[in-house]
């Protein structure tokens, strides 16, 4: 495909608080190309998830346009958005965000039954995905009985469900110890190398930057640095 997979062009979101305008993004331009490995990083306050939410389309911008494989998507009704959100992106947060209820091999399943992928195949994907992740001895497990770096490989897998062509990440280590996060990272470098997935990383820790080649600064609502990382980053380690 020519031309960027996601683009943003001049977009702004403001809240009205009371009578009070509060600017949140202003003016963001932001190309982001299939394959990409891309960190956006900016401190709390600094428009970051907003951005995340965006790019997700979970949210909508106040101005300015968002085009999604040269579509513009910003007018897309709640319906359409979720079509995309369903089929296109795949969701990695911070919190997990599995179903207690829920097996680790029946969370994975859900995205799929919103896709209507018939039971019998939403299965056997669902199996498939977590032995890559080395969980298959882990899917009758609910999310209460395994460990936060296991929780977390379930919320991968369930990004992976319908094969998105982006996985978009939400400070996918905040929850976890030092050495769980660095094989997160390394699940998502790996996914970007071995499987060609664009993965944009929304984080305010400059260690998980480094795993990027495209490092995005925010703050203040505004890109203040947009640049490729530098070839001793831990992306070839």
């Amino acid at each position: 495909m020519d031309g960027p997979l996601l683009q943003l062009n001049n977009v702004w979101k403001t809240y009205l608080l009371g009578e009070v305008k509060l600017d949140v993004l202003k003016g963001i331009n932001l190309e982001i190309y299939s394959g990409d490995f891309m960190t956006i990083m900016g401190p709390s306050g600094s428009g970051k998830s907003t951005l995340m939410y965006i790019i997700g389309s979970l949210d909508v911008p106040t101005k300015g346009t968002v085009f999604l494989q040269q579509k513009n998507v910003t007018d897309f009704s709640e319906d359409e958005l979720a079509q995309i959100r369903s089929r296109k992106i795949g969701f990695v947060f911070q919190q997990f965000n599995l179903l207690p209820n829920l097996t680790a091999l029946e969370n994975v399943m859900l995205p799929m039954v919103f896709a209507q992928i018939p039971e019998e195949e939403r299965k056997k994907r669902a199996q498939e995905i977590l032995i890559s992740l080395d969980l298959d001895k882990r899917a009758h497990h609910r999310p209460g009985e395994l460990s936060g770096g296991e929780q977390q490989r379930v919320a991968i897998a369930r990004s992976l469900a319908n094969d998105p062509d982006i996985i978009l990440a939400d400070e996918p280590t905040g929850n976890l110890d030092s050495a769980t996060g660095k094989t997160i990272m390394n699940i998502l470098t790996g996914l970007h190398k071995d499987k060609k997935k664009t993965i944009i990383v929304v984080t305010h820790d400059s260690m998980i930057a480094q795993y990027s080649k495209n490092l995005v600064n925010i703050k203040d609502g505004e890109i203040v640095h947009n640049h490729l990382q530098a070839e001793k980053a831990l992306w070839d380690k």
